[in-house]
C-alpha cells in the first residue's frame, strides 16, 4: 500500500470533499483523504439528531461547481445533504482517494515534508491540507455530579437513536442552534421536558417550505434558473449581513423576532425569561417556526438559569431551580477555536499549533499560518461570517490553496511559508475590524470570542471581500524554499 504521497486532506467533511475535486481538477492525483469515520460527510455524517437541517438556503449551501437542482426543501436537512455530499463525491471521483477509518494522532514537519502518524501507520506528504473543521467535536461542560449520574446522557452531536424517550423526564442543556432544531422533535415523545436556558436566543421565522417537483424540473432544466436562485438568495444573505457591519441595522431586523416570540408565546412570564437582552446577531442567528411553539406546552418547564451541578437523578440550576430526570441531552455545541486537530499539528520549530496560538487562533487569510510550510488550513480562524455559507468560505480558501500548490508543481518549489510579518498584519487588520461589529459590540458572550477573550473566528468584512482577498495566492506574502533548499 502506498504510503507516500504529494498531498494529504484531513477529513472527508464537505471542505475535505471540496479540496479533493479541486486538486483531482488541477491535475494532482497522488493524493489521499484520511477520513477517522466509516463515511463520508464530517459534521453532517456525525449528526444526526431529530429535525437536523441547515440553517443557510439550500442553493447556497452546495459547491458553485456542483448545483443540486433536486433540494426538496429551501432549507435542506441532515439527509439529503449528507446524501449531496456523498453524490457530489462520487460523480467527481474522488471516493476512491478516500482512506475510512483512518485517524491523524500526529503530523509534523521534517524538513522538506509532513510525517504523519496513523491509526494506518507512517505517512508522508509535501503538502498537508487539514479539513477537519471547526463543527466536529462535542463540547460537553464539566458539571460537579455528572459521573454519577445513573440515567441516559448524550451529546446532540452523538444522539442515541436506540434510546427511547417516549414518556421520560429529559433535561436539554443548552438552546443553541441543535437545541432549537430538536427540542421541538422531542417535545413530542417527552413525558416532562426542562430546557435549561443560560442565556436566551434570538430566535427569527424561517422561510422554510417544500420546493415543489415544478420548480425542480425548472431548476433542472434551465441553469439560468439556478444561477438566479443563487444570486437571489445571496443577496438577501448579504443584505441581511450588512447588518453585522452596522449593528443598528440588526437592532430594526430584530423587531421581527420579538413579534415573533409576542405571537407564539402568550404567557408573559415565559415571554420576558425567552427574551434576549444583547443585540441580534452577537451570537449565532438562529431560525425555527416551531421552537417557540415548543416551548409553551404544558409538559415543557423552561428554566431560565445555567445547571450548577448534578445531584443523583436530579438537575439543579444556578438559580436553585431543579428537575429530576431520566436523561440529559447536551446541546452545547462544540470545541470550535480550540479544535483538536491544533494538539496534533507540529511546525517546523517542532511546537504544535496550539502551542503556537496560546488559546487564540491566528493564520494569515485564515488559511495559512507561519511555521507550518506546505499546509493549509480549511474554515480557519477569523472567516466566520454570522449569515453566509461555508461553501462560499471554503470555496475562496480552496482557490487560495489550489493557486498556491499549481506554482510549488511549476516552480519545483520545496516549501511555501506564508511570512509572520504578513500574518501579523492580516491579524491586527482583522482585530481592528472588529470592535464595529455586531460580533464585538452586540453586548453577549459566545464562542466567536475564545479562552483569551479575542474574537478569533469572524471576518469583520462582507462576504465579496472574503471572496476576492482570501482566493489570492501572493507569493510575495510567502518564503518560499526553492528544491535545491535555496530560500527565495
Amino acid at each position: 500500500m502506498v504510503n507516500d504521497f504529494e498531498v494529504l486532506v484531513i477529513g472527508a467533511g464537505a471542505s475535505g470533499i471540496g479540496a479533493a475535486i479541486r486538486l483531482r481538477r488541477m491535475g494532482v492525483t497522488d493524493f489521499a483523504v484520511l477520513e477517522k469515520a466509516g463515511g463520508l460527510g464530517g459534521t453532517w455524517r456525525a449528526n444526526t439528531y431529530p429535525g437536523c437541517a441547515c440553517d443557510v438556503p439550500s442553493a447556497l449551501y452546495s459547491y458553485s461547481f456542483a448545483p443540486n437542482p433536486e433540494w426538496t426543501r429551501a432549507f435542506a436537512g441532515q439527509d439529503e445533504i449528507r446524501r449531496y455530499l456523498v453524490a457530489t463525491a462520487e460523480k467527481a471521483g474522488v471516493t476512491g482517494h478516500v482512506r475510512f477509518g483512518v485517524e491523524v494522532r500526529r503530523a509534523e514537519w521534517k524538513a522538506d515534508h509532513w510525517e504523519l502518524d496513523t491509526t494506518e501507520g507512517r505517512l508522508t506528504a509535501k503538502i498537508v491540507i487539514a479539513a477537519a473543521g471547526p463543527w466536529h467535536e462535542p463540547l460537553i461542560p464539566e458539571l460537579p455530579g455528572l459521573e454519577g449520574f445513573e440515567g441516559e446522557v448524550f451529546h446532540s452531536s452523538r444522539w442515541n437513536h436506540d434510546y427511547d424517550l417516549t414518556g421520560k423526564r429529559v433535561a436539554v442543556v443548552g438552546t443553541g442552534a441543535s437545541a432549537v432544531q430538536f427540542v421541538p422533535e422531542i417535545q413530542r415523545q417527552a413525558g416532562r421536558l426542562h430546557l435549561f436556558q443560560r442565556t436566551a436566543q434570538w430566535v427569527l421565522p424561517k422561510p422554510d417550505h417544500h420546493v415543489p417537483k415544478a420548480e425542480r424540473w425548472l431548476l433542472r432544466t434551465v441553469p439560468a434558473a439556478r444561477r438566479a436562485l443563487r444570486a437571489v438568495e445571496y443577496g438577501a444573505m448579504e443584505a441581511l449581513g450588512l447588518g453585522f457591519r452596522h449593528p443598528w441595522i440588526l437592532r430594526l431586523v430584530q423587531r421581527i423576532g420579538l413579534a415573533h416570540l409576542r405571537f407564539t408565546v402568550r404567557d408573559r412570564a415565559l415571554r420576558e425569561a425567552l427574551t434576549p437582552d444583547y443585540t441580534l446577531g452577537c451570537k449565532r442567528l438562529l431560525m425555527s417556526n416551531s421552537y417557540y411553539p415548543a416551548l409553551t406546552k404544558s409538559n415543557v418547564d423552561v428554566h431560565a438559569t445555567a445547571v450548577a451541578k448534578i445531584d443523583g437523578s436530579t438537575v439543579v440550576g444556578a438559580d436553585g431551580s431543579s428537575a429530576e430526570v431520566d436523561a440529559i441531552i447536551f446541546g452545547t455545541g462544540f470545541h470550535i477555536l480550540d479544535m483538536p486537530i491544533a494538539d496534533r499539528v507540529f511546525g517546523a520549530d517542532g511546537r504544535s499549533l496550539a502551542e503556537h496560538w496560546q488559546g487564540s487562533p491566528e493564520a494569515y487569510l485564515g488559511t495559512v499560518t507561519s511555521g507550518f510550510p506546505n499546509a493549509f488550513l480549511l474554515l480557519g480562524p477569523s472567516l466566520g461570517t454570522g449569515h453566509s455559507s461555508a461553501f462560499m468560505v471554503m470555496e475562496a480558501q480552496l482557490a487560495h490553496l489550489t493557486a498556491a500548490i499549481g506554482r510549488i508543481r511549476a516552480g519545483n518549489w520545496s516549501s511555501v511559508d506564508v511570512r509572520k510579518d504578513v500574518q501579523d498584519a492580516f491579524n491586527a487588520e482583522v482585530q481592528a475590524a472588529l470592535p464595529g461589529t455586531v460580533y464585538n459590540a452586540g453586548g453577549c458572550s459566545s464562542y466567536y470570542l475564545d479562552v483569551n477573550g479575542r474574537n478569533s473566528f469572524n471576518w469583520p468584512w462582507s462576504t465579496g471581500a472574503l471572496r476576492r482577498r482570501v482566493a489570492r495566492f501572493d507569493p510575495a506574502a510567502y518564503t518560499i524554499t526553492a528544491g535545491s533548499g535555496d530560500r527565495a
